[in-house]
């Protein structure tokens, strides 16, 4: 089954950074995906190093008391996962919004435990963490597993940003990026927010300029997200030949040298 974009909703994209797409997967693909994705969360399936960590606080907290467990690559330690219904409908929409050779770049699941007012992903771009490339266009899916709510920590998008000359002044949130991986930079006074509540197999889209974040989760149950960055493959190919992969695993001078240096393209 293939999902067509309307000339509203591309529009839509281009002009506000961000875009929501109702119904991207059915409740029984959503299940099949929740599946693997509660086996992660259970740490059945091995994620090493870094790349199972908190990104509401630094790497040394305990895993028990994770605010926003993250788990960066999951593609990469469950391979059965390459090619799935979600990847399939992600890369064609991204061919629809931002045209052809877009590839996933990476995958990452985000999930806000209960009851965790500090589960806040701190206002930030998306180029602020990777390498400068010829090609930026980016689709980056945000895949709602639960229904996402202003009161469980839903998306929320300041579309003014995509217009600025350059991105903002990004800092590290917890420490250097050798403690935390997290990146945030500060919402101004003028600033309109628009929060993006959507349900359980819905998405959000969004570029690498739009600035975004979320809130705490102040509800009893879970808040569980599912994302896709889709770039184009060149600017793939450029990432990996300087040795970055989106994995914290990654050298840490590498990390600081695109996340710290980088904010100024």
């Amino acid at each position: 089954m293939s999902y067509t974009i309307t000339k509203e909703q591309r529009q839509h994209f281009h002009e506000l950074g961000f875009v929501h797409l109702p119904g991207l997967l059915s409740e029984g693909e959503v299940d099949e995906l929740e599946a693997v994705y509660d086996q992660f969360l259970r740490r059945e399936i091995e994620v090493p190093g870094k790349d199972f960590c908190d990104m509401a606080g630094d790497y040394g907290r305990d895993p028990d008391d994770y605010s926003i467990v993250n788990v960066m690559l999951p593609r990469r330690y469950y391979p059965a996962w390459q090619g799935n219904v979600f990847e399939r409908r992600a890369i064609d929409v991204a061919r629809q919004l931002c045209g052809d050779g877009m590839t996933i770049d990476y995958d990452q699941l985000l999930a806000k435990q209960p009851h965790k007012a500090d589960a806040i992903f701190a206002w930030h771009q998306d180029m602020a963490y990777w390498p400068d490339t010829p090609d930026t266009r980016t689709a980056t899916f945000w895949l709602a597993i639960d229904d996402s709510t202003i009161e469980n920590g839903c998306m929320r998008f300041v579309p003014e940003t995509i217009n600025e000359s350059a991105l903002r002044p990004h800092v590290p949130q917890f420490g250097d990026r050798g403690e935390s991986h997290a990146l945030g930079t500060d919402l101004l006074d003028t600033d309109e927010v628009i929060p993006v509540p959507i349900s359980r197999g819905d998405v959000t889209v969004h570029n690498e300029r739009v600035m975004h974040g979320s809130g705490g989760n102040n509800t009893d149950g879970f808040r569980r997200a599912y994302i896709l960055a889709l770039r184009s493959e060149e600017t793939v190919k450029i990432e990996r030949e300087l040795g970055f992969t989106h994995s914290h695993n990654d050298e840490t001078d590498v990390l600081d040298n695109v996340g710290i240096e980088g904010q100024t393209r």
